[in-house]
């Protein structure tokens, strides 16, 4: 017969623990200290820290990685001798980053990219454990581990440019996965906090608040349901950090600069064959790095959520970040960095139910992702080595205290060279709209952001650039094709230098 089962009468419940032999009290005070749970915590914290280290060294072996943090490192620069965010400093992203640069910049210096760098591996390594965290709440240690190692695995699944810059697809993401995490746990103030972060990092992380309202609904049927109180929570949490970064940035300038005023680089109108053709390129490329995921999770939607374990959220989450990716029709590759966390999820859940399907996911994305660090390591410098060769051209022929315009869209050429740009508008894109994203669909001034070019007029008259860069190299946007900008290099300026296709204007002594 089967033995029965064991059980702890009062009495033996209330028996005293055996005696400690002699010179053990403190190793067993220390064992107590750190339980099973919390050795499995600083194990994993230790594997994966190395990992994230591991996965990024490309991040740190060139200057800078893409415009994104060219731009990031130069309104840094701006913020920090007397720059004012949204008005002489501006951009169409949200603050947060922006603020951490210059941060950052004020504590380890601004001559090198290495402190944000070293912030994106501690961002993706916080990533990296909240979903190891979901995932070993709902499927167990063995889960959580995979969640986490596989989720910095895949986090370099795309183009080097995309995925080892310090951008704000990159410090978007722990925000996301925090404000999954609380919402899991039931902890709706924080939840909103959460998507307050990833919105204010970057405006497509709002998207979070989808899956955080479809888990605060389905809570509904709990055993104790949250209330109207737990809604306010979220609700409060997600309104007030925005509505005070608003405030202090100015409420107008916060809303046209991160909402109203992009509508035109937003629009994909005569450009749907370039987008469409990205975004088809990205999707592809993540599929082949993440098929280990998405291969499961494919089978698992098939199967109506993969038995049980696969739930609603995550769905909800996969196509909330969906939405973000198509968000502006521009795909491109860092766009997609929003998917990897609730894929990495689903794709761990899906495997659960095909235990024979482990080595050959854990070989596929180990491969993958060594694959792609190799790309990220012997990656084509050719546009670095432009900005390089014109930033030195830019420092032979200006001081330290001459500014500079740059007519281009590599913003770095400005760090580059340590000159201070001549206007607040730090590429051609807010004069022209310019965008890769489109080609040379709705190029030119009638496109510019609105209002832009009086301010543009008034800043030249106040103080005119020393020396202008036209870097548009043969682009929809050439003088040529910017009748306001021809005019001023007709009348102020004459061409002193040709740099691998970028031409330098010194200005015209003025007239005695």
């Amino acid at each position: 017969m089967p033995s029965a089962p064991k059980t702890t009468s009062a009495a033996t419940a209330a028996l005293p623990a055996p005696s400690e032999p002699a010179g053990g009290g403190a190793r067993s005070r220390r064992n107590r200290r750190l339980r099973a749970p919390d050795r499995y915590w600083v194990r994993l914290t230790a594997a994966l820290a190395v990992l994230a280290a591991l996965v990024r060294v490309p991040s740190f072996l060139r200057p800078v990685w893409n415009p994104d943090e060219g731009y990031l490192a130069v309104q840094a620069r701006m913020l920090a001798h007397g720059g004012v965010l949204y008005d002489t400093v501006v951009d169409r992203k949200p603050p947060l980053l922006p603020w951490l640069y210059e941060g950052l910049f004020a504590v380890f210096g601004d001559d090198s990219l290495w402190p944000p760098r070293a912030a994106a591996v501690v961002a993706q390594l916080a990533t990296a454990l909240l979903l190891a965290s979901v995932a070993r709440r709902r499927w167990g240690g063995r889960a959580g581990a995979a969640a986490g190692a596989g989720y910095l695995l895949l986090s370099i699944g795309l183009a080097p440019e995309d995925t080892q810059a310090a951008s704000f697809g990159v410090f978007m993401l722990p925000w996301t996965a925090l404000a999954f995490w609380a919402a899991d746990r039931r902890r709706w103030g924080p939840a909103g906090l959460a998507v307050a972060g990833a919105a204010l990092t970057k405006q497509t992380g709002g998207a979070v608040l989808l899956p955080v309202l479809w888990m605060l609904w389905s809570a509904r049927r709990a055993p104790e349901p949250p209330g109207r109180a737990a809604a306010l929570r979220l609700l409060a949490g997600c309104v007030l950090p925005v509505a005070a970064v608003a405030i202090l940035t100015g409420p107008s300038r916060f809303v046209f600069w991160t909402v109203t005023g992009s509508g035109s680089y937003a629009s994909a109108s005569g450009a749907w064959g370039v987008a469409l053709g990205r975004g088809l390129g990205n999707a592809g490329i993540l599929a082949a790095a993440g098929a280990a995921f998405i291969v499961p999770a494919v089978l698992a939607a098939a199967r109506g959520g993969g038995a049980g374990r696969l739930t609603a959220d995550l769905w909800v989450w996969l196509g909330a970040s969906a939405l973000g990716v198509v968000f502006g029709f521009q795909f491109y590759g860092h766009y997609f960095l929003q998917l990897i966390p609730p894929l990495v999820l689903i794709g761990v859940g899906a495997l659960r139910g095909l235990p024979r399907w482990w080595p050959a996911a854990i070989a596929w994305t180990v491969l993958a992702s060594a694959a792609f660090a190799v790309w990220g390591l012997t990656a084509p410098r050719t546009e670095l080595d432009h900005a390089d060769a014109v930033a030195a051209a830019v420092r032979a022929r200006t001081g330290p205290g001459e500014t500079v315009l740059v007519w281009g869209m590599h913003p770095e050429q400005y760090w580059l060279s340590g000159r201070a740009p001549a206007s607040r508008y730090l590429t051609a894109g807010f004069l022209t709209n310019f965008s890769g994203g489109r080609g040379g669909a709705r190029v030119g001034e009638r496109y510019a952001v609105p209002g832009a070019w009086r301010t543009f007029g008034e800043e030249a008259a106040l103080r005119p650039a020393d020396l202008i860069v036209d870097d548009s190299r043969g682009a929809p946007y050439a003088p040529a094709l910017t009748p306001t900008l021809r005019r001023m290099l007709d009348t102020g300026y004459r061409p002193v230098d040709t740099v691998g296709g970028a031409v330098l204007y010194a200005r015209l002594p003025a007239p005695r």
